[in-house]
């Protein structure tokens, strides 16, 4: 962890996310960060991202309240059947068949997965609705940006890359780590170098 004039910065490790087998075992989860308790354990977070790997067909666990997001890192395809709990919403099927390719969907939805050829790994942002508000964009391209939030994560993906903070030292980021960015205000970011990074942007609300 580092300070700047404006930010703190924390550098994960994609090594070093310990893996929590689901409880259907289908799959395994690794935590990259969460923020802000919302409710009692277990649903304890007002957002959360993490990683999954996930082995065989099956359903997802069930989020009320929670806004998820799905990113497909690796694998030869995932289908996600939603049906939704609003009754006057159509069911709608999320075919992720490229790296990078995102699903939107809300945690009270049924979801049953379906993968296409052997296990896939996703990158999963959860919110919780009302509580905090996060949005995800891919970077595909090195360069500046300036970015607003209580908290930023930067997660490389396919080759590595290197961020600066606030115009700080660059910081090289391998494919898995994760790049967090604790400011609450307005903060220029710099990307170098052929990687890809999801950059996420997360704020609780004040009460």
């Amino acid at each position: 962890m580092s300070r700047s004039s404006v930010a703190t910065v924390t550098l994960l490790r994609g090594v070093d996310l310990a893996p929590a087998p689901w409880k259907n075992g289908g799959g395994v989860t690794r935590e990259i960060a969460a923020g802000g308790a919302a409710l009692a354990p277990p649903d304890a977070f007002a957002w959360r991202v993490s990683l999954a790997d996930i082995a065989q067909a099956g359903p997802f666990s069930r989020f009320d309240g929670v806004d998820r997001t799905l990113v497909l890192f690796e694998g030869a395809g995932l289908q996600l059947d939603e049906v939704r709990a609003a009754a006057e919403m159509p069911h709608a099927t999320h075919r992720l068949e490229s790296a990078l390719d995102i699903a939107r969907f809300a945690g009270e939805s049924t979801i049953d997965a379906r993968i296409a050829a052997g296990p896939v790994r996703v990158f999963n942002l959860m919110v919780r609705r009302g509580v905090a508000h996060g949005a995800l964009e891919v970077w595909r391209e090195a360069g500046r940006r300036t970015v607003c939030a209580q908290t930023v994560l930067l997660h490389a993906v396919q080759r590595e890359v290197a961020v600066s903070v606030a115009g700080e030292g660059f910081i090289a980021l391998a494919p898995g780590d994760t790049l967090r960015v604790d400011a609450g205000q307005a903060m220029n970011l710099k990307a170098r170098g052929e990687g890809t990074l999801l950059a996420v942007t997360l704020d609780i609300a004040r009460t």
